[in-house]
């Protein structure tokens, strides 16, 4: 998948019940979200929401490493790629054409049909509906698309994008005026710690495999998994398995202690993302915990996500990365 920074690898599927996906179609979680440490705003004018962030994310403190310097402005970046106009808070449906028969979806112009390999929408003047920047007056054939930024079917300011999952069709609705993005007040974070910057090894499986597990929706689904990372906490030796992302990078869907926990019990999201990037020729690499995502589904009902495989749930508190959203109000 080669989306936009905001939509990036999202692996997670839109929200909709369907049948095991065979070892080709296994979900692949990434990073589609970006973030910062906790903070609070308010929309700034003229309906924009302001950039949610610590003043320590913007400048560095005397006497800061460089390390954490990097990481602020990772955490900068990833609020950014968030609050985005066209970002993953900006999701206000997803529209499988199997629930609509009569082509019509809910709060969507137009009437959207599937013919073989191409999605057909039929348009009047009256619907508004612009293709590739021009008015939309009789059928359009759409393909498959990547993200919003792709998308071809545009109303009004909002991009209507094509789906293809499992072999079924939809229309993902994103609005840069969604409830979602307006009310976001940031993310949510462990302070940085450089304690959370483990060396590992990655242990490529002889042969790729693919395992069911559970995905937000209750539906059980594959999960494509290359390999296994081994590292140290404490002097006690860990393992947990992992992805790839098509270019070597490796990802990670892992719980820990702090999972599904209260704040104010220490507690984090019910299970969060890691992409350390790929190993070395020898597998050798760095786990910085400090970058655990949220998963989409965090932020969104719109998205599925893959639950953490078997052996994925560390028995500590992994009190390093994005904890939960944070939304105004």
């Amino acid at each position: 998948m080669t989306d936009t920074a905001a939509q990036r690898g999202t692996a997670a599927t839109p929200a909709r019940p369907a049948a095991t996906a065979s070892p080709k179609g296994a979900v692949r979680p990434g990073a589609i979200l970006h973030s910062t440490a906790r903070t609070g705003s308010e929309p700034g004018a003229g309906g924009e929401p302001e950039i949610p962030g610590p003043d320590a994310a913007r400048r560095q403190p005397s006497g800061e490493t460089s390390e954490r310097a990097e990481w602020r402005a990772w955490l900068r970046e990833r609020t950014e790629a968030v609050a985005a106009p066209y970002g993953p808070l900006s999701v206000t449906g997803t529209h499988w054409l199997a629930d609509a028969p009569d082509g019509r979806l809910p709060g969507v112009p137009g009437r959207w049909t599937e013919d073989g390999e191409e999605l057909v929408v039929s348009a009047t003047a009256e619907d508004l509906l612009a293709v590739d920047g021009q008015p939309l007056e009789g059928e359009a054939r759409l393909g498959p698309e990547h993200g919003p930024l792709d998308a071809r079917v545009t109303s009004g300011d909002r991009h209507l994008a094509v789906l293809r999952r499992e072999g079924l069709w939809a229309v993902r609705v994103f609005d840069p005026d969604a409830a979602a993005r307006r009310a976001f007040a940031g993310i949510d974070a462990f302070d940085y710690a450089e304690r959370w910057a483990v060396p590992a090894v990655f242990r490529p499986f002889p042969e790729g495999r693919t395992i069911q597990v559970a995905n937000a929706d209750g539906a059980r689904r594959g999960l494509g998994l290359t390999g296994e990372v081994v590292f140290t906490v404490e002097g006690v030796e860990h393992t947990l398995v992992a992805g790839d992302e098509g270019d070597g990078s490796l990802w990670i869907v892992l719980a820990d202690a702090t999972s599904g926990r209260a704040r104010a019990e220490g507690g984090s999201y019910r299970f969060r993302f890691l992409r350390p990037g790929a190993p070395g020729v020898d597998g050798r690499l760095t786990l910085d915990f400090n970058r655990t995502l949220l998963p989409p589904c965090a932020f969104t009902d719109h998205f599925l996500c893959p639950f953490p495989p078997p052996g994925n749930t560390l028995p500590f508190p992994l009190t390093a990365g994005e904890r939960n959203p944070l939304a105004t109000g």
